[in-house]
């Protein structure tokens, strides 16, 4: 299998999953934090929308710096609405396929260097930031998540197993 074709069956299990915990985050509470010093939750929930598009700069520009005016393009979105982070997701996804699918496993191996303010954070190859920075990171952000839905009576998806909300395991197409 071909490391581009491995991504791009990654992105979609990760949509599915992130769209799950998505759909149940409630509305209104955008400014709720479980901790001074959490993030909000509609930060959080707007982070695990956006996040799969962060794939797109690792595939398409040889470094990133965080402190650049191109960085406004991947911070989370302010919603409302959930169906605001759903179409939020949806756009992300879209982004990132489009990426994966137009690359190749060589360029994956290539260095792709991420910054802020000049200061190199990280300098590794494409495809272990992708693995890293964008698919372990999204996994960790959506746990986080689905803790914050517990904390506000949200119902809790069947993500990587049974959920106690529902009683069994849904799996996650692929």
């Amino acid at each position: 299998m071909k490391l581009t074709e491995f991504f791009l069956a990654q992105l979609e299990r990760d949509a599915a999953s992130t769209r799950l915990a998505l759909q149940r985050v409630p509305e209104g509470h955008n400014d709720w934090k479980p901790h001074p010093k959490s993030m909000p939750l509609g930060y959080l929930a707007s982070l695990c929308a956006t996040m799969p598009a962060w794939i797109v700069s690792m595939v398409k520009q040889d470094e990133f710096d965080l402190t650049s005016p191109a960085a406004a393009r991947f911070k989370p979105v302010e919603w409302t609405q959930r169906k605001e982070l759903l179409v939020a997701l949806d756009a992300a996804v879209a982004e990132a396929r489009e990426a994966l699918s137009n690359t190749h496993d060589e360029h994956l191996f290539t260095n792709w260097k991420f910054l802020a303010g000049g200061h190199v954070i990280s300098n590794e190859p494409r495809q272990v930031m992708i693995a890293e920075s964008v698919f372990s990171h999204l996994a960790h952000h959506r746990g986080q998540l689905t803790v914050y839905l517990r904390l506000n009576e949200s119902s809790v998806p069947a993500l990587y197993g049974p959920s106690a909300d529902e009683g069994r395991f849904e799996r996650v197409p692929a």
